[in-house]
């Protein structure tokens, strides 16, 4: 009944009387525990129908947060056993306003410890496997959300992206993922990772889907300094204007870095695209860039990442939170309650954080890291004033599953063609990912990111990227043209 049906569709249903809201739960808690032991997406399924009348197209929908976005009485773990029992006492504003919507939360969701990692494997649950193969990642942080959408579970879940946390398991699981502008959705009561670098993102099988959604949440927020205001109008209002005479851009190293690859038929699929955009109208450019700039980008996020999360996450000692090791001094307690109450990955993040902060260090890395960070965003600021957005593909196709303490090593193909998502944190601009076709049965993406505050023509290009593709509306196990 709800599996792979649009916000569209299921509004519709509801309104004229063929379905409930009840009934569109129930069928979504019972997709949910069909498919939990073998994809593993929740943390908790929550088990009663609980529905505030909200006046909204997604009344009476269900949807599914990712368990770092605190939820006022019901479980949330950040998927680390220091948080295993923690159960808030006030709500995030993104569920706030989800429930003063009317729409209706069926589950949280599993991530990456603490957000940090892009596999989905790192969550204290176990892991997150891939709806389309489930030998391989669903990609993260943001996976269980990702899988709860791509599995037809429910239309739309709420994910966060410091890095590509939502742009990449979207890519890797056939999904439509957004990260809109840094401050367009309110942060408060999600547990910060990266502060500087975060931003609430949202997955769906359409583009009209992530408007409607985004609509919802946007806006100021007294309890989020960071916001920005609301411009006053919906973005699912304006989806279908015309898009006559944008331009985009193309990095010509980040393609051929990928062409020799294992990549060459994403790359394939991609230019592929390109010439179809040219074809109905838009203006697809190829740009130079400099390759020790694009090589730059992973380890500038992973400084600065690595840095503000040791900062955010001192809290997390045993003291207030979890369960506490054993000591015989307050610091011993502390040393013994991290060492076995995180895993191998958040572990060695918080030790490479501590080194960056040390006085000494914070100069020669943590600020060069910074202006590293200006200069990159310098660069594509002055592209975006000549082009309306990046068109890049997503990465590959996703990986196999290994070992958690392998999960987070590098290379330099991975330097290049993955990590130019997190293009999109560090400018703040609004990024979004597509499906762009198969590569042997698995689903590979193309990325949009346009300038900063610049939402609605971000998600009015996608629209139109989406119409050239034909792929939306897409679960895995479907029917679809490979």
């Amino acid at each position: 009944m709800i599996s792979g049906k649009s916000i569209d569709e299921l509004r519709s249903l509801i309104d004229n009387g063929s379905v409930s809201s009840e009934e569109l739960f129930n069928d979504a808690l019972k997709l949910a525990n069909e498919c939990q032991s073998e994809l593993n997406p929740f943390v908790t399924i929550i088990n009663n129908y609980e529905h505030t009348s909200g006046k909204s197209i997604l009344d009476g929908i269900p949807y599914a947060l990712k368990d770092n976005f605190s939820t006022k009485g019901i479980l949330t773990t950040g998927s680390s056993n220091i948080l295993k029992d923690y159960v808030p006492v006030f709500d995030s504003t993104v569920y706030r306003k989800l429930k003063e919507s009317g729409a209706v939360l069926m589950g949280k969701t599993v991530l990456d410890e603490l957000a940090m990692g892009g596999s989905g494997l790192t969550g204290h649950t176990g892991y997150v496997k891939n709806p389309w193969d489930t030998t391989r990642i669903p990609g993260g942080s943001s996976a269980g959300s990702a899988v709860a959408v791509s599995k037809g579970i429910v239309p739309f879940s709420i994910g966060s992206d410091t890095g590509d946390s939502v742009r990449k398991p979207a890519a890797l699981c056939g999904v439509v993922g957004f990260k809109p502008t840094y401050g367009r959705i309110s942060r408060f009561g999600l547990f910060p990772f990266a502060s500087s670098l975060d931003h609430v993102g949202i997955f769906a099988r359409n583009v009209k889907d992530i408007s409607y959604v985004t609509d919802i949440l946007k806006g100021r927020d007294e309890m989020d300094m960071t916001t920005l205001p609301d411009e006053g109008f919906l973005y699912s209002s304006k989806l279908d204007e015309p898009i006559k005479g944008k331009k985009l851009f193309y990095i010509k190293e980040i393609v051929e870095s990928a062409v020799t690859s294992t990549n060459k038929e994403v790359i394939s699929k991609f230019m592929d695209l390109v010439n179809k955009l040219r074809s109905n109208g838009i203006t697809v450019e190829e740009v130079s860039f400099d390759k020790r700039i694009l090589e730059a980008i992973f380890p500038v996020y992973f400084i600065i990442s690595c840095a503000e999360a040791t900062s955010n996450n001192s809290n997390l000692t045993g003291f207030i939170f979890g369960p506490r090791s054993e000591g015989r001094t307050p610091e011993e307690v502390m040393k013994n309650t991290r060492t076995v109450g995180f895993q191998e990955m958040i572990k060695r993040r918080f030790v490479i954080g501590s080194y960056i902060l040390e006085r000494e260090n914070q100069e020669k890395l943590f600020l060069n890291a910074m202006r590293a960070r200006h200069l990159i965003v310098d660069k594509f600021n002055d592209l975006f004033l000549k082009y309306d957005g990046l068109l890049l593909p997503a990465g590959g196709i996703a990986p196999k599953i290994v070992p958690e303490k392998e999960a987070d090593k590098l290379n330099n193909e991975y330097l290049i063609l993955e990590n130019h998502l997190a293009i999109g944190n560090f400018g703040g601009y609004p990024s979004i990912t597509l499906p762009n076709g198969f590569v042997s049965g698995m689903p590979i993406g193309v990325n949009l990111t346009c300038a900063a505050k610049k939402d609605l023509e971000c998600l009015q290009i996608a629209s139109k990227i989406e119409e050239v593709t034909g792929l939306k509306n897409i679960t895995s196990g479907g029917e679809v043209d490979a």
